[in-house]
């Protein structure tokens, strides 16, 4: 696919949970490949770089400690993250700065159900945070489908509806 023809997909099955004042996102997408090839997706560093917001210093299918470097543009900005719990291929658990992502693959007839749970002390920022993750997943399913259109992090993904994702997220969530 030409990257300029790239459009956002429909707006995703999302819920926000509230507890202690955290919100959780929890965004599920059906991906038409097995649960192995997902979590080679989220874990191998070089398959990431193709689609994640971030760039990860290590394969983050074990525990243990790893630097994941936002991109935007030019800038980069490395935040510690924690691989607390990997149980390839359904269960991907890691903090990233001071949010915690919790990824569950779950087989399904036609390949894969991913539920991502993003944990974060802002709730302000979820709509923002269902927008970015929207994009990079389709971004994933296309790589996964032999489509690659490449990355779009950061400040870029506003010329890719980012914004319209926000706001449709936004009114989604009763966030608005």
């Amino acid at each position: 696919m030409d990257r300029d023809a790239y459009r956002p997909s429909p707006t995703a099955e999302v819920a926000c949970e509230t507890t202690d004042g955290h919100a959780t996102l929890v965004f599920v997408r059906d991906l038409r490949h097995p649960p192995a090839t997902v979590w080679a997706a989220l874990t191998d560093p070089a398959r990431l770089a193709e689609w994640a917001p971030f760039l990860a210093d290590r394969d983050l299918g074990s525990p243990g400690a790893a630097v994941l470097t936002m991109l935007d543009g030019d800038t980069r900005e490395d935040q510690p993250a924690t691989v607390r719990r990997a149980e390839p291929p359904h269960l991907l658990e890691y903090t990233w700065g001071d949010d915690l992502l919790r990824w569950e693959l779950t087989s399904t007839a036609g390949g894969t159900r991913l539920t991502l749970r993003h944990t974060t002390t802002d709730p302000t920022v979820v709509p923002m945070v269902t927008a970015g993750w929207h994009i990079c997943l389709d971004v994933a399913a296309r790589l996964l489908d032999g489509d690659p259109v490449g990355p779009i992090r950061g400040m870029e993904a506003m010329d890719f509806g980012w914004a319209e994702l926000r706001d449709a997220y936004a009114r989604r969530l009763g966030l608005g």
